[in-house]
């Protein structure tokens, strides 16, 4: 969230923000600051009231019984007033603090203002897409031919939207994600991604292995429990299945305060996803583009304040990188401010060329939040002038099932055989998925 300090500092930008993210019917930042004023009254007036209580509790101590009474009857009447005035604060309080979590962080000047996706901008593009020489199928056949993906099967045993990997297909995850753990343990590719975007870290990401279940509040601290109808929720455990492995790491520290020579922290977490898919419906209902459960690959980041952006530009090398290794074409997106989260100052996209459909599609995103997340869960390092809220940053570094869709179609041969990517031969053990004799 927003320090309110901020917000009063910077109304008109706030305001704009509002708006420039299309939420300017759900939020009012008059309405927030009125609150803000009388809420401040309110704890101005109970603390005039204590110390008035306490001036004659202090006489009442050295007083004679006969003035002892008075004393006593004032003392009582200005306790009814305390607690009116405390029962008023905690309703104004509570009213206060929804509308505050309401409020988006504002957004970067590189964030250009647009209502929607179609406003979003390419700033760089990477290899060029093939031009096949046969019909081409799409990853569904390619998966079914090979005996790689079995739709059919998980929809008579969970339903729409899920699907068995099998055989090579497991294979080329688990060397994703090898390949992923390889590279950002590497101080070497780190320092020279760092040093190309002027970041001053080449410290490494330690590997993690997130729950996949979280308490809702805790999912609410990091402003990505809304929208709920996305979630996936356990009422009975009060749990809520996690969409992503930033939901959990982000929250590792916690109502803790680091030093800050151990920052920057940066994490990359592997953990399967859940997410209902509410209000997709007709939308790639074919494949697994869009399902339920799928597996990701997610870095995370904890940053001084002043190098918020650096990292970010960081995280972007970092994924344009591994698609590079896997020799994948794609477009770098810089989002706009109405396809933008509610928590991103920043937020820059990785399309990828999806044969089948003749078009770019989204497999990777880098959010950065600022001190907007920390902020709710209370993460906040020491430094010589105080302590001070992280920065933090989470990006994809692979989404599984995208990334295998990508694999196979982009990789397809006339015999109907997939050729592996070089980096991920020697984990697969194969240089080709030849078709099943």
């Amino acid at each position: 969230m927003l320090d309110i300090n901020f917000i009063r500092e910077n109304k008109q930008q706030v305001i704009d923000a509002v708006k420039n993210k299309g939420l300017d019917k759900k939020i009012d930042i008059e309405k927030l600051l009125e609150l803000d004023v009388i809420r401040r009254e309110l704890v101005a007036k109970r603390d005039e009231l204590r110390s008035k209580r306490n001036e004659i509790s202090d006489k009442i101590g050295s007083a004679s019984a006969e003035d002892r009474k008075p004393l006593i009857e004032e003392a009582s009447k200005i306790k009814e007033e305390i607690k009116l005035v405390e029962d008023k604060h905690v309703l104004v309080d509570e009213e206060y603090l929804s509308l505050l979590l309401l409020v988006p962080n504002v957004t970067s000047d590189r964030m250009h203002v647009g209502l929607n996706e179609d406003f979003n901008k390419v700033i760089r593009a990477w290899g060029e897409p093939k031009k096949f020489t046969f019909t081409i199928k799409d990853h569904v056949d390619i998966g079914k031919d090979l005996d790689l993906i079995d739709i059919e099967t998980a929809g008579r045993v969970s339903g729409a939207r899920f699907y068995y990997l099998k055989n090579e297909a497991v294979l080329l995850q688990f060397a994703l994600i090898q390949l992923v753990f390889t590279t950002l343990q590497d101080t070497k590719i780190i320092k020279k991604l760092a040093d190309k975007v002027g970041n001053p870290f080449d410290k490494a990401f330690s590997p993690i292995l997130p729950p996949v279940m979280m308490r809702p509040d805790v999912m609410k601290k990091m402003d990505r429990l809304d929208p709920i109808d996305e979630r996936f929720q356990m009422k009975l455990d009060d749990l809520i299945l996690v969409g992503s492995a930033e939901h959990t790491l982000g929250p590792y520290h916690m109502d803790q305060v680091l030093e800050e020579k151990d920052l920057p922290i940066r994490y990359i977490g592997y953990s399967t996803a859940f997410r209902r898919e509410a209000g997709s419906y007709g939308k790639d209902t074919r494949g697994i583009i869009r399902v339920h459960q799928f597996d990701k690959l997610e870095m995370e980041t904890l940053v001084p304040e002043e190098y918020g952006q650096q990292e970010q530009d960081l995280i972007v090398s970092i994924q344009e990188y591994l698609m590079q290794q896997l020799e994948l074409p794609y477009q770098v997106i810089q989002i706009c401010t109405g396809d933008a989260g509610k928590p991103d100052f920043n937020q820059v996209d990785i399309n990828c060329w999806i044969p089948s459909q003749n078009k770019y599609r989204e497999t990777h995103t880098s959010d950065y939040m600022t001190d907007f997340q920390s902020r709710r869960l209370g993460t906040r390092y020491k430094t010589k002038d105080g302590n001070k809220f992280v920065y933090m940053n989470d990006a994809t570094a692979f989404a599984i099932g995208r990334t295998l869709v990508a694999i196979l179609e982009n990789n397809q041969q006339k015999d109907g055989s997939v050729v592996i990517p070089k980096v991920l031969q020697k984990y697969v053990g194969k240089e080709v998925i030849e078709p099943k004799k």
